[in-house]
């Protein structure tokens, strides 16, 4: 016995795979096998306020020698937390801003991360880039309790960025590097694009802005956030 098939049938059947298939469109999320749409994942977006990364050589000359760094707090991210030490650092112009933080673990390189109003300040032209990438970037002088360490580079804004797993970029379709948009309701509602996509496999979905560009949009009082992809 042969079972027929309508027109309709056919047609639903054609749009359901369809759907499965093609990219899901900016907003909306993809669905499972049943045409059924599939949780958004929990977004957190937060203000990274200035602060520095040092390696243990860097910590042995500001904070003394075989200091380890004391948890203040643990971050969002797993493993990340503000320490209790914190540095001063001067810029080209004499001016300087206390009570940097630090913020651990230690890395391989030293690390300085402004808006550009605290760069300005001090008279910094510190280029925006993606943390880790430090090559050519701008100098500062820094001072410890202990001592003094002049950075020939290091010091940059960091790109608007946000971490997620790769269970999290399949659900946007995202790739690592590919650029995104952060939609903020708000007071001063606003959008970033260039939210850069930082893919780990033991991270939180987080999208990391300044403090220059969260409060232009009020980021702490936003009524709702999303992101979306751009192409």
């Amino acid at each position: 016995m042969t079972n027929v098939v309508s027109r309709e049938q056919v047609e639903a059947l054609v749009r359901q795979a369809l759907k499965r298939h093609q990219p899901h469109a900016a907003g909306t999320g993809p669905v499972n096998g049943a045409g059924v749409a599939i949780a958004a994942p929990r977004l957190i977006a937060n203000i990274s306020a200035r602060h520095a990364h040092l390696s243990q050589q860097a910590l042995d000359v500001l904070f003394g020698p075989r200091r380890s760094l004391t948890v203040l707090k643990p971050l969002y991210q797993p493993g990340a937390y503000a320490a209790e030490e914190t540095v001063t650092i001067f810029g080209p112009r004499k001016q300087m801003i206390s009570n940097l933080r630090v913020l651990g673990p230690l890395r391989d390189a030293c690390q300085v991360e402004l808006a550009f109003s605290d760069a300005r300040f001090l008279g910094i032209d510190a280029p925006v880039r993606v943390s880790g990438d430090i090559a050519g970037s701008a100098g500062c002088y820094l001072v410890g309790p202990h001592g003094g360490l002049e950075l020939s580079e290091g010091v940059i804004r960091a790109a608007r960025h946000v971490h997620m797993n790769p269970a999290e970029a399949g659900y946007y379709g995202v790739t690592n590097g590919e650029g995104m948009r952060l939609l903020i309701d708000s007071a001063q509602s606003g959008v970033l694009d260039d939210v850069t996509v930082r893919i780990g496999a033991d991270v939180k979905l987080e999208v990391h802005v300044d403090t220059d560009e969260g409060n232009a949009v009020d980021l702490i009082n936003a009524r709702k956030v999303t992101l979306e992809r751009t192409r």
